[in-house]
């Protein structure tokens, strides 16, 4: 393998290769190389269920699966949610196709690192994508009240974030979460992606699906295939009230879930117990994992609430070489984040595994990063391959479909105050200003502190922690108030944007129609509820499918109110 190890890589657009891939390219009888990369559940389904599963086989690879709705019921009678509230898809990537061509007006913002989709997505069709650039220094914390002034500042209509936080597993508190939805009440559509909240502990109830169903304006975004360990099967859902979620689920195929994805759903209300058990397993490997990766010298471990952990590598080690050394030398594949907006080459995503796979890939580790000589980083890309799978890819689409900004704003003489300027094409990424420019005080109100900004050419140094610490309480924070809608003008003025607005869409392309402005406090967005609307709104009990008997022992629902 390891003479096509580079060509793996460069052969994907912009993640690792697929484990089919990696087994065929061996040659070897047997499973693929240890998986620190895809980030699933090692404990779920049990072998009991994938034994029962194989029995079955034959069946469900030869009929077809019942109708989306039929399966979208069940499993909304055993996470008690609204089936009219709901959509189920073929794995999150096609909810966030659906939400970007459906509800994603004309930009979108969202901070940096995080899950490629959500920022590559809707450059592919010609939408500008406000990148918010989480802080080294600041351990990628994502701070709240400053991403709503940079929200304010551009005139985004959609705001994303991801909770935890792909790749570094940063968390937010629920309460810190709800503040920030209803300062963001005069925006299109606030999506909060909860595809691996199952994995956290910081709070009893995480999740923020009831209040989402109870706004005009939130989508939030949930995943089966990480939860329960079958990314092959391609499941998720979305919630939200009634009208976003329909919208959604009336432009899905019939068939858009496949007989596997049934056959799961309905097994899951029998193996409750066993799912709880494994992410509390897997809560506990984390911290346990994150405790032998501290103690490698130079090697810094992010907290994390996801089911994975961001690791920096020492001074002078270079994740290409690392991620194809690990891979030939040792059988273990790692994820390099090199092709990661907001992220570099010295950085690794390493999935929460069992200790007998962590004592592998610290061994592993070692030897790469240090040789007979602890504490000696690997040398640096010389000696490697110095690429990053999908680099390439991400380059071009910052620079070719990023709207009209960055592009336009790197012609500019000379930028506004505050506004870094975007690097010359092929410099690097180009990421906005940490600190975006304030707009006029009736849009944004004070900042409530100031931005942490790495000294230059300094490194933190790391100190070897044997465990995370535990996250603190919510810490109430203000935000900008929306814009109050001035009388008797209906429509706020725009707030100042650094970059040119994208040319409106032809009428007669558009579905449906598009508001002049920005959405005023107080009024739905596009299709959307008031909250009293979603309360008074018929048949919005969850029913359960089929007058099937209650779970046995199922966690409580959508990931709120569990316990262990």
């Amino acid at each position: 393998m390891s003479g096509n190890v580079t060509s793996l890589f460069r052969g994907t657009a912009a993640h690792s290769p697929s484990m089919a891939a990696l087994t065929r390219e061996s040659g070897e009888a047997g499973a693929g190389p240890v998986d620190f990369c895809i980030p699933c559940n090692p404990y779920f389904p049990t072998p009991a269920m994938f034994e029962e599963m194989a029995g079955r086989l034959r069946d469900i690879i030869t009929y077809y699966p019942s109708g989306a709705d039929t399966i979208t019921a069940e499993l909304c009678g055993l996470l008690e949610l609204p089936p009219q509230c709901v959509a189920m898809g073929n794995g999150s990537t096609e909810l966030i196709t659906w939400i970007d061509h459906l509800l994603v007006r004309d930009s979108l913002a969202v901070p940096v690192p995080t899950f490629g989709r959500w920022t590559d997505q809707p450059m592919e069709t010609g939408k500008r994508v406000d990148m918010f650039p989480l802080q080294e220094s600041a351990g990628f914390a994502l701070d709240l009240a400053r991403y709503a002034e940079f929200v304010r500042a551009r005139g985004t209509r959609t705001v994303v974030i991801c909770n935890p936080n792909n790749p570094d597993g940063g968390y937010l508190h629920k309460q810190a979460l709800v503040q920030f939805m209803d300062a963001m009440a005069d925006r299109d559509l606030v999506v909060i992606d909860e595809s691996f909240l199952e994995f956290a502990d910081a709070e009893a109830e995480p999740s923020v699906v009831r209040e989402a169903m109870l706004r005009p304006n939130v989508v939030v975004l949930r995943s089966l295939g990480k939860n329960f360990g079958l990314h092959g099967i391609r499941f998720g859902y979305l919630v939200a009230n009634p009208a976003l979620a329909g919208r959604v689920r009336a432009m899905l195929p019939k068939w858009n879930l496949n007989s596997f994805a049934e056959h799961v759903v309905f097994m899951l209300r029998d193996h409750g117990p066993e799912y709880a058990q494994s992410l509390h397993q897997v809560r506990r490997d984390r911290l346990e994992m994150a405790g032998r990766l501290s103690a490698l010298p130079g090697l810094t471990v992010y907290p994390s609430q996801g089911n994975f952990l961001f690791v920096r590598l020492p001074l002078g080690a270079e994740g290409t070489v690392v991620r194809d050394r690990m891979l030939t030398e040792h059988r273990i594949l790692v994820r390099e984040c090199g092709n990661k907006i907001g992220s570099s080459s010295r950085f690794l995503r390493l999935v929460v595994r069992p200790q007998v796979d962590v004592h592998r890939l610290v061994s592993g580790l070692e030897q790469v990063l240090y040789g007979s000589r602890r504490g000696a980083a690997v040398p640096g890309p010389a000696t490697g391959t110095g690429y990053s799978s999908g680099t390439a890819a991400v380059d071009r689409l910052v620079s070719e479909t990023n709207g009209a900004g960055m592009r336009a704003l790197a012609a500019q003489p000379a930028g506004p105050p505050g506004l870094a300027a975007a690097p010359a094409a092929g410099t690097g990424m180009p990421l906005p200003a940490a600190v975006p420019v304030a707009p006029a005080a009736a849009t944004v109100g004070p900042m409530p502190m100031p931005m942490p900004v790495p000294a230059p050419q300094q490194v933190p140094q790391p100190a070897p922690v044997p465990q995370p610490a535990p996250y603190p309480g919510p810490v109430p924070v203000p935000y900008p108030a929306p814009a109050p809608r001035p009388t008797p003008d209906p429509v706020p003025p725009p707030a100042p944007a650094p970059y040119p607005a994208p040319a409106p869409a032809p009428t007669a392309a558009a579905p449906h129609p598009v508001p002049a402005g920005p959405t005023p406090p107080g009024v739905p967005a596009r299709g959307g509820l008031t909250a009293a609307q979603v309360r008074g709104t018929d048949g919005l009990e969850s029913v359960p499918a089929g007058g099937r008997p209650a779970s046995r022992g199922w966690p409580a629902p959508a990931g709120m109110g569990r316990t262990g």
